[in-house]
């Protein structure tokens, strides 16, 4: 006679992630570490509820850098758009690597020089000098230069694995968000004063207030092209990032002649430019 041994019940995707979830709540709690883990204890209690290296790593790198970038919930920012932008991927390469290939190109690709240098990340200005002002007055190498519009530029690498970073770029451009303020402002005031200016020559209400009126539909139209800037500088930070995704971005040695100085450099960046 066969033995019927009934089938174990299947657990379906979501009840398993349910369960996963609070048997880690309960593995954390029964270690009794306290509100605050230390990345050692963090990887410590990956091992024991079978996470593995890598993900844990790569997830403690994107958390990280959540907070580099606080999202505008002011009226400003909802009207108008982000003073910020952000940017983040992972990649493969070391730490070291992928941090001088980033300097190199932020500083030959975006003209960009270093402002601030901090533990974990590293602040960006826009680099100054004759010799720059040329390369983004020409446009050299058909590029645009647009990081060096921004206020600053903020570049973070963690290691997201043995081989793998996390790269996250964030440019301020709360300086462009300024100017269209101002911008709408002005037509705004300038609405109101020829309205004020017309009241008080005599001339009739309803056709006094005709120019207050017309402005502000223009201003608003001015203040909301701000989010023209936002999309412009998202797809300039995204690109940085394909390129180091691709190993578009490396170290380039430089081959300066005897003698071959800033005037030279200036000069046949002319001559090139021009077709000579």
């Amino acid at each position: 006679m066969t033995n019927l041994v009934p089938s174990e019940p299947r657990i379906d995707q979501a009840a398993l992630e349910r369960i996963l979830q609070r048997a880690t709540e309960l593995q954390s709690r029964d270690r009794e570490v306290g509100e605050e883990l230390s990345e050692t204890e963090l990887m410590q209690l990956g091992e024991e509820v079978g996470i593995l290296p890598q993900h844990l790593r790569r997830a403690l790198s994107e958390e990280r850098s959540r907070a580099l970038v606080a999202a505008d919930r002011n009226p400003l920012g909802r009207l108008m758009g982000p003073g910020k932008v952000a940017a983040q991927r992972t990649v493969n390469g070391t730490v070291d690597n992928t941090e001088a290939a980033l300097k190199e190109w932020m500083s030959e690709g975006e003209l960009l020089q270093i402002k601030r240098r901090y533990p974990d990340r590293t602040s960006w200005e826009r680099k100054e000098g004759a010799f720059a002002s040329l390369k983004r007055s020409f446009g050299a190498g058909g590029r645009k230069y647009v990081l060096a519009g921004a206020a600053e530029v903020i570049s973070k690498v963690a290691a997201a694995g043995e081989s793998q970073t996390h790269v996250q770029l964030l440019a301020d451009i709360s300086n462009k968000r300024t100017g269209h303020v101002i911008g709408s402002s002005v037509l705004i005031g300038s609405g109101a004063s020829v309205t004020g200016i017309l009241l008080l020559l005599g001339v009739m209400v309803p056709a006094a207030v005709v120019p207050a009126i017309v402005c502000i539909p223009i201003a608003a139209t001015v203040a909301r092209s701000h989010l023209k800037e936002v999309e412009k500088f998202q797809v300039a930070l995204e690109q940085i990032l394909d390129r180091l995704e691709h190993g578009e971005i490396g170290l380039k040695p430089k081959q300066i002649g005897p003698g071959e100085g800033g005037i030279g450099r200036i000069a046949d960046e002319i001559r090139k430019n021009l077709g000579i």
